[in-house]
Order: C-alpha cells, then sequence, then structure tokens
C-alpha cells in the first residue's frame, strides 16, 4: 500500500488554519452525539518512528472532554501479558460505549516488528492476521468505530527528525533503538508495513494512510478523516450487519431430548472413583504448570443441574494457586458498556493455570437471546463470533472442555422445591429461576441449537447426564484428565 500511495498536495496555509478550525470543531460538537447514541470509538495510531503519532494523538485530545477519553501507549509486554494470548492486552483496553481510546502503536506494530525481527514463523504471521481481521471485524460488527491510521514519512525526513532529536540532550531519549533499525532497513520495512495494511485492509476498518511530513498538515488530515469516520458511524447505527458462513470443523451433536438420563454409580464406587481420579487430576495440574499449558473449562447447564457440585469435585484437586473460579452473573455497567466478550476475555488465565466457568459467553445465545437483552442479529451473529474466539484460545495453545450439565423438567422441579423448603438452601432459588422454568421449551430450542452450531473439533460439547449428580461428577472428572492427558502425553 505504501509503494502504490501518492500525497495528497498539501493546501496552503491559510486553508489549513480555517480548515482546522473547522475540523476542530466538528469533533467537538461528534463527541457529545457518541456520548449520547453510546458508540465507542477505537484509535489506532500506527506509523514510522519519529512520524509524530503522540503529538498528534495530543493535538486531537484537545478537542474532546477528558472525561470520555484515554490515551493508550503501548510498550513492552509486561510478564501477564506474556503468559495471555496475543490479542489479550489489546482486548482488554477496548472503550466503553460512548468513550473513546487512542492507541499509541498497537497489533500492527508489534506483529510488523516481530515479523522483520525473525519471531514469527510465515505460519504464525498468517494467523496473526487472520486474528486481527476477526478482532477488527467484530468490533465494527457490534457497533465499535475503528479508525487507522499510519504515518507517513519518507526516509531521509526520518533519518533528518532522528538527527535533530540526538543533536539535544532533552530529547535523545525520544530516539528508540527500533527507530534507528527502521531507518537503516527503511526499504525492508516499507514493504512490511505495506504487506500487513493489504491484508488487515478491511471495508468497516481500513488504512488511512497520512503525509507526516508537515505537523499542521498531519494534524488536519487526522482531523477531517476522524469526522468523516464519526459522521457515518453515526448515520450506519442502526443498520443490521450481515451474517458470515461458519467456516470451522463442527463435532456431530445428539439432541438434549434424545440423551438418555438413567445413568447413575453406586456410592463405593463412586468414592473409589472419585479418589483416584482428583489424585490423577493433581499430578496432571502439577505438569500444566511446569509445561505452561492454559486451561479453560467451560460450565453450563440447567437451573439446580449441580453445575456447582461438578466444580467442587474438580475444583478439589487443584493446587489453590494454580486456578480460579468465576461465577458469571448479569454483567456490571462497565462490563455491558463494551463488546460482550470483554468480560472473558479479561478473565482468562495465565499459561499454566487453569480458570473454570460457572455460566459463560453462551448467555449471549441463551438468556440475552430469550430476554431480549440483544438484537436478533446480535445473538445470531454470536456462534460465528463464539467459534472465533474459542478458536483465538485453541491457537494460543489452551485446552478448553465445554459442559452442558443436563436433566428432565421434574428433576428440576424436585430439586427447586427441596431448595424452598429447606432453609439452609433457600438462597439457592429465587423468582427468576421459576421465571426461567416456565421458559423450558424456548431453553431447550435455544441450547440445541448453541450445541449443534458450536461443537467445534477443537472445542467440542460434553454432555454430562446429571440426574444422578455423582454419575455426572465422576463423569466430568474423566474427561478433563483424559482431555489434559491428550496434550501432555
Amino acid at each position: 500500500m505504501l509503494q502504490e500511495w501518492k500525497a495528497m498536495e498539501k493546501p496552503e496555509e491559510e486553508e489549513i488554519r480555517v480548515r482546522l478550525a473547522a475540523a476542530k470543531e466538528k469533533l467537538a460538537k461528534q463527541q457529545l452525539l457518541i456520548k449520547e447514541q453510546k458508540i465507542p470509538v477505537l484509535v489506532l495510531m500506527e506509523g514510522w518512528g519519529t512520524a509524530g503519532k503522540g503529538s498528534v494523538i495530543g493535538q486531537v485530545i484537545q478537542n474532546i472532554d477528558p472525561r470520555f477519553f484515554k490515551v493508550e501507549s503501548m510498550g513492552e509486554k509486561s510478564e501477564e501479558e506474556c503468559r495471555k494470548p496475543f490479542l489479550y492486552r489489546y482486548f482488554r483496553r477496548i472503550p466503553e460505549e460512548g468513550k473513546f481510546v487512542f492507541l499509541d502503536s498497537g497489533w500492527m506494530d508489534e506483529i510488523v516488528k516481530d515479523e522483520l525481527h525473525g519471531k514469527l514463523s510465515d505460519e504464525d504471521y498468517a494467523k496473526r492476521i487472520e486474528s486481527v481481521r476477526r478482532f477488527e471485524r467484530q468490533l465494527t460488527d457490534n457497533g465499535y468505530l475503528v479508525m487507522k491510521f499510519f504515518l507517513h514519512i519518507p526516509e531521509k525526513e526520518q533519518a533528518k527528525r532522528i538527527g535533530h532529536l540526538e543533536h539535544e540532550k532533552d530529547t535523545v531519549w525520544r530516539v528508540s533503538k527500533n527507530d534507528l533499525w527502521q531507518n537503516r532497513h527503511y526499504e525492508k520495512c516499507e514493504e512490511a508495513f505495506s504487506s500487513y495494511m493489504k491484508n488487515t485492509n478491511l471495508p468497516s476498518a481500513p488504512w488511512y494512510i497520512i503525509d507526516a511530513k508537515s505537523r499542521k498538515w498531519t494534524e488536519l488530515q487526522v482531523l477531517e478523516t476522524l469526522t468523516q469516520g464519526i459522521e457515518i458511524a453515526l448515520s450506519n447505527q442502526k443498520l443490521a450487519v450481515p451474517l458470515l458462513q461458519n467456516v470451522f470443523p463442527l463435532v456431530r451433536m445428539p439432541l438434549l431430548a434424545e440423551v438418555p438420563l438413567d445413568k447413575e454409580i453406586e456410592a463405593d464406587e463412586y468414592r473409589k472413583e472419585l479418589k483416584e481420579l482428583q489424585n490423577r487430576l493433581g499430578e496432571l495440574h502439577n505438569r500444566l504448570y511446569r509445561k505452561k499449558v492454559p486451561v479453560i473449562i467451560a460450565y453450563e447447564g440447567w437451573d439446580a443441574a449441580g453445575k456447582g457440585g461438578n466444580i467442587k469435585r474438580i475444583a478439589g484437586a487443584l493446587d489453590p494457586r494454580g486456578y480460579e473460579v468465576h461465577p458469571i452473573a448479569s454483567p456490571e455497567p462497565h462490563e455491558k458498556a463494551r463488546h460482550y466478550l470483554w468480560r472473558f476475555w479479561t478473565r482468562l488465565p495465565k499459561t499454566g493455570h487453569i480458570a473454570i466457568f460457572d455460566r459463560t459467553w453462551y448467555g449471549r445465545v441463551m438468556v440475552e437471546r430469550l430476554e431480549g437483552f440483544c438484537s436478533e442479529n446480535d445473538w445470531m451473529r454470536a456462534y460465528n463470533e463464539i467459534n472465533e474466539f474459542e478458536k483465538e484460545l485453541h491457537d494460543w495453545g489452551a485446552v478448553i472442555i465445554k459442559f452442558w450439565v443436563q436433566i428432565d423438567k421434574d428433576t428440576q422441579l424436585e430439586r427447586f422445591n427441596e431448595r424452598q423448603n429447606t432453609p439452609e438452601k433457600q438462597w439457592k432459588i429465587t423468582d427468576e429461576d421459576w421465571r426461567n422454568r416456565d421458559k423450558w421449551d424456548a431453553y431447550e430450542t435455544a441450547v440445541n441449537e448453541m450445541i449443534q452450531k458450536t461443537s467445534t473439533t477443537y472445542a467440542p460439547w460434553h454432555i454430562l447426564e446429571s440426574v444422578d449428580k455423582k454419575y455426572a461428577r465422576i463423569k466430568a472428572l474423566k474427561i478433563v484428565v483424559e482431555e489434559l492427558e491428550k496434550v501432555l502425553g
């Protein structure tokens, strides 16, 4: 893209001054509409070292209420970020609805730098590109405005700026080793930048190349492009997003009504197997930590099906320093104000650790679908988004184990009544549980569709027959042990 790009003709200084004033006024007005219409805006500022990314961001944010924006300078990864998926540190920084986030360099800079320095194989580079394309498309599909700028300067201009900064002792610190390396290998870097931008130039999140030789002219290009993007986003807000065909291999699953629920286990056998399986799981947990394999265990199921007891038996085998259980309730306001997967991205385990989710991201296609908390387009789109999310985790190296805890309607009623009539268990039963029970058939339809569309080869569903809770616990432990043994050998 850079090789074919031609800079626009720079206007006269007076014209720049007039247009700048108009663009600043327009952005100041637009930020109120952004807040009112709850549109989150993510601005990615990439470009050559010394091109002036920080300066441009500083000029743009002067036109926005400081309460409604955040600037993030993406430096070297922290130890925690190194032990999380590639996209983790970017996903956790996405803005709330009605607010701006400006990234001073981001995923482009990281990917291209790693490729140029031989830290990524061709296969890994291709995977990163695909991850970025999905990430950006998911954001825009979910109402985000993603603006991507590349500040471009010629080789000689970069060398001139480096020399000027190095000449002064108060500014020499602003010249990084990477800036110097870029200038020495300018053509190689230009080719890498171009290739990356071609591969990630999406209709919903295109690249804007900015002629950055002049400060005021740079500011004007960014401001006018940004305000135009905001204008389009405001007008397109209510448009439905096209649904994508699933491209991931699926595992054939039975309908819930086809699952026999007469499975049971004798008490003596249960105690024996429980002890053996927990001991084995404890051994595997130590090996997981040593080999730095992350594990995600996800639980969904009917109310009163026995998820809590099941989780307790798995957790009881683990080193408490190496796992965390996440009970997922209704999203908090700051969670609701972001992409629905944000609160799960931010709860992912470190490598070598286990995260157990009591309710999951599948709420999007169950409770949010049936209770009208999202649009039909939102939940229909979510099947593919969830498959993409789990593929990202799988490619990171995570073991993903998903359980649906199954009981029949009569068993649920029996357990509801027991909870209601037992004082120490009454906290477990709520009015919402009874309301959900009235929608059993609708929920069963939704669950069947969910399981059929998201049981992929890399993250299949496992159905736990839980009329006999003990049987379900042993089955879950066996599956977890088997899946970990596959990875650990």
